[in-house]
Formats: structure tokens, sequence, C-alpha cells
């Protein structure tokens, strides 16, 4: 695959609308040419003391981010015409869905390719498929785990090799 967006959520609680931080890598041609990172203000607006643990963000992160809507209006021409791809795409393309129900957006049928499940056949014998481990596979070190801009990296490096 030499043309997609690889693309990475955060969400604030349980909620898959309380997307809280985005990250999106642009390939094309095999080449990252852009990369894309905002905060997020959740819907709703809280935060589970679990999420927080898992990313390191808070209220105060986001208080004063745009919602939802206002960033997607600067990633839909980035990732327009380009299939999206996420480690275990059912959580990042069912958070996308929900945002975009959310604030009552019409939804664009984005074609997703998950590279969690091309890793478990493309190496069945690690120990896990979680996206650091994978990553490492593929030769990608993974710095900054739950950062969304930082899991979107480790994501596309690892659909230029099995995708």
């Amino acid at each position: 695959m030499t043309d997609f967006a690889a693309i990475d959520f955060e969400t604030a609680n349980h909620q898959l609308s309380s997307v809280c931080s985005v990250g999106v890598i642009i390939v094309r041609q095999g080449i990252w040419v852009d990369k894309f990172y905002s905060l997020i203000k959740p819907e709703p607006n809280y935060y589970a003391p679990i999420n927080t643990s898992v990313h390191g963000l808070r209220y105060e992160n986001t208080e004063h981010a745009h919602v939802f809507s206002v960033v997607w209006k600067q990633i839909a021409p980035r990732v327009e015409g380009l299939t999206l791809v996420a480690h275990n795409k059912a959580f990042d393309e069912n958070c996308l869905k929900a945002a975009f129900k959310t604030y009552c957006m019409d939804y664009p049928d984005y074609t997703f390719l998950c590279t969690l499940r091309a890793a478990r056949k493309h190496f069945p014998y690690l120990s896990n498929h979680k996206l650091h481990t994978v990553a490492a596979q593929c030769g990608f070190y993974l710095h900054n785990h739950h950062h969304a801009l930082a899991d979107a990296e480790a994501c596309a490096a690892i659909a230029k090799l099995i995708l």
C-alpha cells in the first residue's frame, strides 16, 4: 500500500464519541508527506481516570481545544480519497463514526484497513500484537505510546510494510 492515511484517536472516557486527541500521518507513493495532531474538546466532556492513566490527558489539556467538528475540517481535505488505516480499526473507526453522529455530520463512508488484523496474519509467532510490539517487529521504535500522533506514526510504519 503506497497511498493512505494512518489515524489514531485517544478518548476521554468510555464513550466512543469522547475523542480528546487525534493523530494523522498522510502517506503518498510510500512517503510520509504530511502529519497532523490536535487536542479535541471531548463530548461528553469529562475524563475517566482509567483513560487518563493510559494517555495522560486531562480536562485542563482540552478545555480550550476545538470541538471535533472544527478539527475534522482540518483533517478532511488531507484524507480525501485515501484509505484510512488504524491499529485495531474497530476502535478508531467507531470513534470516528460516533463523533460524526454526535456532531450531526454526514459520515462519508471511509474505507478502513486494520494493521492489527494484518499483523496477526504476517507475524503469528509474536507473543502479542499490540501496537508497540508490531511496530518493533517492523523496525519502528514507538517512543511515546498512547500519544495519538506517535501511534499514527507507528501504524503508518506497519502499514507500509504489511498492507
